[in-house]
């Protein structure tokens, strides 16, 4: 396994991070404590989670599952020095979590209290804003800027400011170690880091978006932010919901896939995906490679990845993503792989 650094924080993450948003829901504790005993023993150090987790389906009966699994197994594993820890405050919408209001700095604080508890431990790692307070284009909310969904920017900022004070507060109090972003752009981003380094706040080590061989809007100008700011990209959804793994071929939606709960995989399944998915499950079989192992091993090749956050409801699932730890992408397939770009630059 390999090790990158986490930003500018001296933490240094494996390059596959275990993500954790099936448990609870299609996995249960066993089943959860399994997939984190075999990626521990495989090296993987950084686990991956949110207050908001399990999803499909995230409700209020199941709000909070996942990260009491993660607390228990650390108890019962005694590994918590070993193991560097990432969970997520949720922006608004979900009125089973604290009310579904906007994220500031008191419901910074209440979220982070109540996953400590969960977790079982005394402190979090990487403590990430799960959403924006304002519009976006994660989620598959569309390409377009929207100006009517966003507050002035003085609103937006005094927001992010207040944010940044209470995670602050927190790594006074040994609460965090250090802070991140998830479904964040560019400018948010950039916002974030200069309130930090006017105010001496906490500095952005990491963001954690979407990022796959059929969607990759950070190759623009994130790509560059990553480079000059170093913050590393957390990919989450290598392998675009599933679709990567070529088993929704032909409108295929098998029992117990993510496809069959929840119908077009928040809107990525859709035929405009297929082409590109039967192009690159070419390349890899002439390769010799299963397709979610190539796949994640081209996400693990590119300049600003920090982890690539891998997911799975078996253990067949999880051995076959981690195993892409060993794959390198060749100047041949690289090749391949960027002529099927090309045709397909954004197929999801």
């Amino acid at each position: 396994m390999k090790f990158n650094p986490l930003g500018r924080t001296g933490m240094l993450v494996s390059e596959i991070c275990l993500g954790t948003m099936t448990w609870g829901s299609q996995n249960s504790e066993a089943e959860a404590f399994e997939q984190m005993d075999y990626a521990a023993d495989q090296g993987v150090n950084f686990i991956d989670t949110a207050e908001l987790y399990p999803t499909t389906p995230a409700t209020a009966e199941n709000q909070g599952s996942t990260e009491q699994y993660i607390g228990n197994w650390m108890k019962a594993r005694g590994n918590r020095d070993k193991i560097i820890l990432a969970t997520k405050a949720s922006g608004p919408g979900r009125s089973h979590i604290r009310g579904g209001v906007p994220l500031d700095g008191n419901e910074i604080r209440k979220a982070l209290d109540f996953s400590l508890g969960r977790l079982k431990t005394d402190y979090i790692d990487l403590y990430q804003i799960h959403w924006p307070n304002r519009g976006h284009y994660h989620f598959r909310q569309g390409w377009n800027y929207h100006p009517e969904k966003h507050a002035p920017k003085a609103e937006i900022t005094a927001n992010f400011h207040d944010c940044l004070e209470a995670l602050g507060e927190a790594v006074k109090a040994g609460k965090i170690r250090a802070v991140g972003l998830s479904n964040e752009t560019a400018w948010g981003t950039m916002q974030f880091l200069k309130l930090a380094e006017e105010h001496g706040l906490p500095r952005i080590a990491s963001v954690q978006n979407e990022y796959n061989l059929l969607y990759r809007p950070h190759d623009l100008d994130f790509a560059e932010l990553s480079h000059h700011e170093d913050i590393g990209l957390l990919a989450y959804s290598p392998l675009a919901a599933g679709i990567l793994t070529g088993k929704y071929i032909g409108g295929v939606k098998p029992a117990g896939s993510r496809a069959s709960i929840n119908g077009d995989l928040a809107g990525r399944l859709q035929p405009l995906q297929e082409p590109a998915v039967l192009a690159y499950r070419e390349i890899a079989r002439s390769a010799g490679l299963d397709l979610p192992v190539m796949a994640l091993a081209w996400a693990r090749s590119r300049p600003f990845m920090t982890a690539v956050i891998i997911g799975a409801t078996s253990m067949e699932q999880l051995k076959t993503a981690i195993s892409a730890k060993d794959v390198e992408i060749g100047p041949e397939l690289m090749k391949e792989i960027k002529a099927v770009i090309r045709q397909y630059p954004m197929a999801i």
